[in-house]
């Protein structure tokens, strides 16, 4: 199990990392908002501790969304201005405020996605306005802290469960790792304007987080283990794949259209 936990988060992170590298921030930012860390992590959470424990902590996941993207917002928004410590600091203030309020609430699934949709909505609304201008590109330097971080990040969360309870632990398993990571590498490398760019993807791919947590907070109640798992994970990656298709026939359509005019 230790090395399943070590291994599989930062796997997932590894791919995301190459996945943005190859296609840009936009696509970067609609597979991290994918369970790729708190799906895992709930997974060993319900398998280690119940899957009463289970059905709390994904009911605590999906309104965590809410969380993640305040953080988003912030560091959308603050790094128009501020460089990328003061940033991230400020933002990881607005996530621990806002994570505070949530674990405050009695949640029962509906109410969590009611509130998580809601935050979807307004999300794109509220990001900053401003033209995509990238100033530089991005590397894989960072690539050894991402995993890192997913792999620390997974450790800390299953292994203090039995202290913090279902509720924290579904907060905490959404914790940014994946958004503070690619926001603050964008930011350096791409400048501010990639960020929202990222967040306009994360957003999207954030959907498919909060229907892979549904799914699992309603089948954990009455049926097995793995049969909801394996359901989850088709569902979330069929929105995916859903969300991606206009990203590449936009990315083909520049192609061709680059191609036409270089032979012109």
């Amino acid at each position: 199990m230790l090395l399943l936990k070590l291994t599989i988060v930062p796997l997932f992170i590894a791919l995301v990392t190459l996945a943005g590298k190859k296609w840009g921030a936009q696509l970067a930012g609609l597979l991290g908002g994918l369970p790729i860390v708190a799906g895992p992590i709930v997974i060993f959470l319900a398998l280690e501790q119940g899957q009463a424990f289970g059905v709390v902590a994904s009911t605590s996941a999906i309104v965590s969304v809410v969380a993640l993207l305040a953080f988003g917002l912030a560091y959308s928004w603050l790094s128009l201005s501020k460089s990328w410590p003061v940033t991230y600091a400020l933002s990881l203030l607005v996530w621990l405020a806002t994570a505070f309020l949530l674990a405050q609430l009695t949640l029962t699934p509906f109410f969590a996605v009611i509130l998580a949709l809601i935050a979807i909505v307004l999300t794109p609304v509220l990001l900053p306005k401003v033209s995509f201008e990238p100033m530089g590109s991005s590397t894989l330097k960072d690539l050894p802290l991402r995993l890192i971080s997913g792999a620390v990040l997974t450790l800390a969360v299953t292994q203090s469960a039995q202290l913090l309870g279902g509720n924290w632990s579904g907060i905490l398993a959404v914790f940014p790792v994946i958004g503070s990571v690619l926001a603050i590498f964008t930011h350096r490398s791409q400048g501010a304007a990639a960020v929202t760019q990222l967040y306009r993807g994360m957003v999207k791919g954030l959907c498919s987080l909060s229907l892979f947590f549904l799914i699992l907070t309603i089948t954990w109640q009455s049926h097995g283990f793995w049969w909801p798992v394996i359901i989850a994970i088709i569902s979330a990656l069929s929105l995916q794949l859903i969300f991606r298709l206009p990203i590449f026939l936009r990315l083909s359509v520049f192609k061709l259209n680059t191609a036409s005019t270089t032979k012109n």
